[in-house]
């Protein structure tokens, strides 16, 4: 007898409504009310990449003879509901809702101000 196999499921994507070059405040951990800007996002893992928040240090060995090890230091990914979109007027971070437009397009506005995001 043969036993079925199943697929390994593809990892969801989630839709997020965060781009990249946002800026952002850290609404928890340890750089929380930290703001800065969105280098990348990882929607299958739900995380995003912020400029200056959660810096961490790696030792890297060296690879070739001769060459020397270092210590780097980068920013790691934080998950996406640790941060939220930065409100210039109200100078904190709001959460984001999608209004739609007479001509059917899509419009990111702050949910408590209701002035539009983009």
């Amino acid at each position: 007898m043969t036993k079925s196999r199943k697929k390994a499921a593809s990892p969801k994507r989630l839709k997020l409504l965060l781009k990249k070059g946002d800026v952002v405040q850290v609404i928890s951990g340890k750089d929380k009310g930290n703001t800065g800007k969105i280098i990348s996002i990882d929607r299958n893992n739900a995380r995003v990449i912020v400029e200056g928040v959660n810096i961490v240090t790696k030792h890297v060995k060296p690879t070739q003879a001769g060459q020397e090890g270092k210590i780097a230091k980068f920013e790691a990914p934080i998950h996406y509901s640790n941060v939220l979109l930065y409100c210039k007027e109200s100078g904190k971070g709001e959460r984001l809702k999608i209004r739609m437009n007479d001509d059917k397009s899509k419009t990111r506005i702050f949910a408590k101000s209701g002035i539009a995001a983009d």
